[in-house]
C-alpha cells in the first residue's frame, strides 16, 4: 500500500508551491512513479509542475450530469452511467515520466463538492496499491481531513506562513487529526516565506503554544515570486535556490 503524504494548511501559505517542489525531489531521488493528487477545487498544482491540466474529476462529474439534457450526449445509450464513470476515470490520470497527476477540479455553478470529494476518495482507494507514494495537495482548511477523504495519512506536512493565524490554522488541523484518530506516522510544521529564513519570537511562541513540531523554515525568496509573476513553473527554480536548499534539509529529516 502506498505511503500517503498529505500537505495541509490555510489558504495562501504556499502549500502548492512546496508540494510541487517536494514531488520533484521525490522523483529525482528514485521514489517514483508516484501519484500526485491536486485535491483543491482551485487547482493549480499542474502549473507549479509545468504540465498541462488533465480532465478533472469535477469536469467528468459535470459531463455525466449533463448527459440527461445534452442533445448529443457522450455517454453511449447502452452504457450505464456507473460504467461510463469508471471508464472516464482513466482519462483523469495524466501520466508523466516519474509521476501521474490526478486533479479534483470543481463542479460548475452552485452546489456542494460532496460528489467530487467522493470521487477523489474512491479513486485514491482504487489506486493506492499501484504506487509507492501518493502526495496530496489538500485544499485550504480542514474539509478533506474532517470528511476522511484520504483513506489514511502516513506523513502530514502542515504549512504556515509566519503569521499567528497561519500557525493557529495548522494547530487546528493537528487537533482535528488527533480527534479523528488518523494517527499519521509523522506530523510536522513547515513555516514558509520567512524573511531571512528566521522566525520572530511571536511566531515561535505560537508554534510552542499549539504544540507543533517545527520541521523546518523556508525563506522568503523573490525568485519564487518572479517565477510566479512570469508564469514559469516553480520546478524550474535553479539548484542552489534558498527555497530548494531549505526544502532539501526538510526532506532529509523525513523517513521516506
Amino acid at each position: 500500500m502506498a505511503h500517503v503524504i498529505a500537505v495541509a494548511g490555510k489558504g495562501g501559505v504556499g502549500k502548492t508551491t512546496l508540494t510541487g517542489l517536494f514531488i520533484q525531489r521525490l522523483c529525482e531521488s528514485g521514489k517514483g512513479p508516484l501519484l500526485a493528487v491536486d485535491a483543491d477545487a482551485n487547482a493549480n498544482l499542474n502549473e507549479v509542475l509545468g504540465v498541462e491540466m488533465p480532465i478533472t474529476l469535477g469536469e467528468i462529474r459535470e459531463e455525466i450530469e449533463r448527459s440527461g439534457s445534452d442533445p448529443s450526449p457522450k455517454i453511449p445509450a447502452s452504457m450505464p452511467k456507473k460504467e461510463y464513470l469508471e471508464y472516464r476515470m482513466e482519462d483523469a490520470l495524466m501520466e508523466e515520466k516519474d509521476y501521474d497527476l490526478m486533479v479534483m477540479g470543481r463542479s460548475q455553478g452552485a452546489g456542494c463538492y460532496c460528489f467530487v470529494n467522493s470521487l477523489v476518495q474512491a479513486r485514491i482507494q482504487t489506486l493506492q496499491n499501484h504506487y509507492p507514494y501518493i502526495v496530496v495537495d489538500n485544499e485550504a482548511g480542514m474539509e478533506h481531513i474532517s470528511r476522511g477523504i484520504l483513506p489514511k495519512i502516513d506523513t502530514l506536512l502542515l504549512v504556515s506562513d509566519c503569521s499567528r493565524r497561519g500557525v493557529q490554522a495548522a494547530g487546528r488541523i493537528a487537533q482535528l487529526v488527533k480527534e479523528q484518530d488518523i494517527n499519521p506516522s509523522f506530523m510536522g510544521l513547515i513555516v514558509n516565506r520567512a524573511p531571512g529564513g528566521k522566525l520572530n519570537a511571536g511566531t515561535e511562541e505560537e508554534i510552542e503554544k499549539q504544540g507543533l513540531y517545527l520541521l523546518g523554515v523556508i525563506p522568503q525568496d523573490e525568485e519564487v515570486y518572479q517565477f510566479d509573476c512570469d508564469g514559469r513553473p516553480i520546478v524550474e527554480l535553479p539548484e542552489g535556490s534558498p527555497v530548494r536548499e531549505a526544502l532539501d534539509a526538510i526532506i532529509r529529516q523525513l523517513d521516506l
